[in-house]
């Protein structure tokens, strides 16, 4: 979740689509889907692979709160576990304005059976 939040958290300017993409995607994976980071890659690929054209999502204006600096600081493993997730669910609601269409994307071109 960590790459996933940052990315996301970081697009627009010359940040290609499929990058931005990719990491939205994985957030979705994560927090709506709840699938575990191990098994997200795989998906990462097979997402890449089925996609011929990415979409477009403008970033949003009202970025999350939380940043990279605030799991910078954390003093325990708990602690780091627990701001990573919430700066994800952050990040993720920011972009509550494509949740819909960024279901509809993974369900279109995932299997998850």
């Amino acid at each position: 979740m960590t790459v996933d939040a940052y990315a996301v958290q970081h697009a627009g300017g010359p940040h290609p689509d499929k990058s931005v993409d990719v990491h939205l995607y994985g957030l979705y994976l994560a927090l709506e889907k709840g699938i575990r980071s191990p098994y997200i890659p795989p998906l990462h690929q097979q997402l890449v692979a089925a996609i011929e054209v990415w979409p477009h999502y403008e970033p949003p204006t009202n970025r999350a709160p939380l940043t990279v600096f605030d799991v910078a600081f954390c003093d325990s493993t708990e602690d780091h576990i627990r701001v990573v997730r919430e700066w994800a669910q952050a990040v993720w609601e920011s972009w509550s304005d494509y949740h819909a269409e960024v279901a509809r994307v993974v369900s279109q071109h995932l299997r998850m059976d």
